[in-house]
């Protein structure tokens, strides 16, 4: 495609671009719409900067074209776990984080706003963030990797109420997490389950990572929250198993061999990290480190 003739001037029309590449012109308008052409607007009018545009032809690829894309920001997206969110602290890697639930970050990492993000969301089948991952990144130049499986349950006082499952929900305060949170999601399955209407209980302000949910138990805001049996034992409140579910890392594959996540993945094979987790408790990453999906 090297031997195209760009016309001499600064922009292309979408008319220019498609006699250029010889499409349709309602591909040029779908290409400037997904991003893969680099494109303005001016009057609300599609011009393509042809220099720009040259350079992007002479990147194209066998089977397609690839545009040069920016570099990632080093921000660590999606889920809240305290043992990740405490490596990548202690491992001083230089990742920023932006934990807001496990949707949030499958769509702001198909969106290229951070190199990574923690997801567990449960597939019809029973399985764990394979299928979530592959609808927000297939295309993607990723790699999802095992974290750990975590129990999640009900997190009590111990001076409140004793519910032994969801059933027992109805009269009490629930923290609930935000929605498109994996927590969110998998409480209104389990709920839909075990016949429970979600719609009938009483639930305190939203909360948006694990600590807080739990914390707002802790203070006597809440009298229950759906949370992670190592957050339960760090505050000292009673819990009760319900679910083990998976947590996976979805991790764009350049970014995985630079150095911040580098530094990151070897101090979580590292004693201190395994014993931080034993400590908490609630963890087996028995499987970390696997490739669950090789994109």
């Amino acid at each position: 495609m090297t031997d195209l003739q760009i016309p001499p001037h600064e922009y292309l029309t979408v008319r220019e671009l498609a006699d250029l590449l010889r499409l349709k012109e309602r591909k040029v308008y779908d290409l400037a719409a997904s991003g893969e052409v680099p494109c303005s607007r001016a009057t609300g009018k599609l011009l393509f900067p042809a220099a720009e545009i040259r350079a992007w032809i002479e990147g194209a690829q066998s089977g397609g074209f690839m545009m040069p894309q920016a570099a990632r920001p080093g921000v660590f997206l999606g889920s809240h776990d305290p043992l990740l969110d405490w490596a990548i602290r202690q491992s001083r890697c230089g990742l920023a984080t932006f934990f807001d639930g496990s949707q949030d970050g499958l769509t702001r990492f198909a969106a290229r706003e951070g190199v990574a993000s923690g997801l567990h969301v449960r597939a019809p089948d029973g399985s764990w963030n394979l299928a979530a991952a592959r609808a927000a990144a297939e295309g993607q130049d990723v790699v999802l990797i095992a974290f750990a499986a975590r129990r999640r349950g009900l997190v009590l006082r111990e001076d409140g109420p004793a519910p032994q499952g969801l059933a027992g929900l109805p009269g009490l305060r629930v923290a609930p997490r935000q929605e498109g949170s994996g927590t969110a999601v998998l409480l209104r399955e389990l709920a839909q389950e075990a016949g429970v209407d979600l719609g009938s209980l009483t639930f305190t302000p939203t909360e948006r990572t694990e600590d807080e949910a739990v914390q707002s138990v802790r203070r006597g805001e809440a009298d229950v929250t759906f949370g992670l049996e190592s957050v339960a034992r760090s505050y000292g409140l009673r819990f009760v198993p319900l679910i083990e579910e998976r947590f996976d890392l979805l991790i764009d594959r350049r970014a995985y061999f630079e150095p911040a996540l580098q530094s990151l993945l070897d101090f979580c094979r590292s004693g201190p990290f395994r014993s931080r987790a034993e400590n908490l408790g609630g963890y087996d990453l028995s499987r970390f480190g696997e490739v669950v999906w090789n994109a």
